[in-house]
């Protein structure tokens, strides 16, 4: 295992409540994470899988619940069939979200460890960013009436 891992922030203009909806319900998912299906029931020891299609190439990423305190807390193990690793222990990453919501603004903290080396560091903060970037712009959009 390795030791690099990475914290990294954003915020977001809507309740803790709605960022928690849109970090655990499999259709919101969809809409600013690459369009992955996520199938999981969100309870501890619980499987999760990410399906989906990554520059033409298919791939089935996996891991398990290992710990959650709903609407604020959540960590998981995660694999991905795409990182050129084998499916075994020592090659899954923990993955953990965490809300902190004051006066209607969320601060979402990812953290992620067991990361290969620097490059795959960055790589992972610019992917997360992103993702989290369009979930925040998502959210943020004014509601239609």
């Amino acid at each position: 295992m390795s030791n690099i891992s990475l914290i990294t922030k954003i915020d977001i203009h809507r309740p803790a409540a709605e960022v928690w909806e849109a970090l655990t319900d499999p259709e919101i998912i969809k809409q600013y994470f690459f369009g992955t299906d996520v199938k999981t029931d969100w309870k501890q020891g619980s499987a999760i899988v990410w399906t989906g299609e990554w520059q033409g190439k298919t791939y089935q990423d996996k891991g398990k619940v290992l710990e959650i305190d709903p609407g604020r807390y959540v960590k998981y193990s995660y694999w991905s069939s795409m990182s050129g690793t084998e499916d075994k222990p020592e090659n899954y990453q923990n993955v953990s979200y965490r809300l902190n919501e004051v006066n209607g603004i969320t601060t979402l903290e990812l953290t992620q460890d067991n990361i290969k080396d620097e490059a795959a560091k960055q790589h992972s903060e610019q992917n997360w960013q992103m993702v989290f970037g369009k979930m925040k712009e998502l959210l943020e959009r004014p509601k239609v009436k």
